[in-house]
């Protein structure tokens, strides 16, 4: 049975079609195909926990998988996740007086 999972990277969202029998480095490999970074240099979490996503285990095996950020090294470190909620855009666009 396909499933879909949303992949997020800053400003970017990818939508990866799979199978909950995949494991998280086939996902992995998947996302290498499109941002062409190794998967040894990518980290998939849990949003709600921000849990890093072991490589071996299954989609099926994970839980609450409708999106996934994504973070990648920087300086030899990876870079913290940093995802824009909807309510941080509508205050910034507020303070802003809303004029746009």
């Amino acid at each position: 049975m396909a499933m879909y999972i949303r992949v997020k990277r800053s400003k970017t969202t990818y939508f990866i079609q799979c199978d909950p029998t995949e494991t998280t480095l086939d996902i992995k490999q998947k996302m290498h195909t499109l941002i062409d970074q190794p998967v040894n240099d990518q980290r998939l979490l849990l949003l709600n926990t921000r849990e890093i996503l072991e490589d071996s285990k299954t989609l099926a095996d994970q839980k609450h998988l409708y999106m996934l950020p994504l973070v990648l090294p920087d300086d030899n470190e990876f870079e913290d996740v940093n995802i824009v909620q909807p309510n941080d855009f509508y205050q910034s666009r507020d303070a802003d007086g809303g004029n746009w």
